[in-house]
C-alpha cells in the first residue's frame, strides 16, 4: 500500500484527505506544516512517503521553499511530490523540482488519479 504524507495547514482539509485517500486504499501521514523546515524533513525521512502532496501556502513556511529541501535531502530525493495551490504556480512548482501541480480547488477523482499517475498505478 502506498503512503502518501500530507502536509496541509488547514485542520478540515487535511482530515478529508486523510479520509479520501485512506478510502482509495493510501496510507497516509499527516503534517499541519507547523514548526521549522528542519524538523519537518526530519519527520518524512522517518516516515519514508512515497508521494508528499504539500500546500504551498502554510501558515509557518512556504511550500515551495520546503520542495527545495526536500529535494536536496539524498533520502528524499526519489520520493514524489505533488504541490497544490489556490493559485496558479505549476511553473514555480516545476522549478522548483516538483513531479506536478493540482490547482484547488479539485475534484477528489482528479486528485486521486494524478496521485496514482505520480506513482505510476495508473
Amino acid at each position: 500500500m502506498p503512503k502518501v504524507a500530507l502536509i496541509e495547514d488547514d485542520a478540515v482539509m487535511l482530515s478529508l484527505l486523510q479520509m479520501l485517500l485512506e478510502y482509495e486504499g493510501f496510507e497516509t501521514v499527516q503534517l499541519d506544516g507547523m514548526g521549522k523546515v528542519d524538523d519537518i524533513v526530519d519527520i518524512l525521512r522517518q516516515a519514508r512517503p512515497d508521494l508528499i502532496l504539500m500546500d504551498v501556502h502554510l501558515r509557518q513556511i512556504n511550500g515551495l521553499d520546503l520542495l527545495r529541501e526536500l529535494r536536496k535531502d539524498p533520502s528524499l530525493q526519489a520520493v514524489k511530490i505533488l504541490i497544490s495551490s489556490g493559485m496558479e504556480l505549476s511553473s514555480e512548482s516545476s522549478m522548483e523540482g516538483a513531479d506536478g501541480f493540482i490547482l484547488k480547488p479539485y475534484m477528489p477523482d482528479d486528485l486521486v488519479a494524478r496521485i496514482r499517475e505520480a506513482l505510476g498505478a495508473v
